[in-house]
């Protein structure tokens, strides 16, 4: 299962990044998203149209709940990457902790909010193959950091 991030699903209607590999997930039916992303999705909506064209993109991409297990996951990695002096904000935790929680390979382009494995040590909620940090794996279509200008 793949997560994506709400800077990859405002790439998407624009034709941006990885938006061909994000609508063959769409269409495998193996791309999701979290509550967390979804509610800035629809938060930052300028006008009533991009608001319906983000309710259209959101039915086609189901949303995880943050349920108990990816909070737990999601504080205890705050935790951690604050006493290590490597935050990455209240949302991207949460984000992270569903991801973590449900075995999703997050598909971001904040890579270095989500590369601090170090901070994250927590066997019984780490997914199993290659996490990045703190538990979370990259997905396969990554688009690579923006240049700075």
């Amino acid at each position: 299962m793949t997560i994506a991030d709400t800077d990859v699903l405002i790439d998407y209607p624009a034709g941006r990044g990885k938006a061909e590999g994000v609508e063959a997930l769409i269409r495998r039916g193996t791309l999701r998203t979290t509550v967390i992303n979804r509610f800035e999705l629809l938060s930052s909506a300028r006008n009533s149209k991009q608001h319906a064209s983000l309710l259209q993109l959101l039915d086609a991409v189901p949303s995880l709940v943050l349920d108990g297990m990816a909070a737990d996951a999601a504080s205890q990695m705050r935790r951690s990457l604050e006493r290590s002096g490597l935050p990455i904000g209240l949302a991207d935790s949460l984000i992270a902790g569903i991801a973590v929680s449900k075995g999703g390979a997050l598909l971001t382009r904040k890579r270095r909010h989500f590369e601090r494995r170090q901070a994250f040590n927590s066997p019984e909620l780490s997914p199993p193959a290659r996490p990045r940090a703190p538990g979370v794996r990259p997905a396969t279509c990554e688009r690579p950091p923006r240049r700075v200008r």
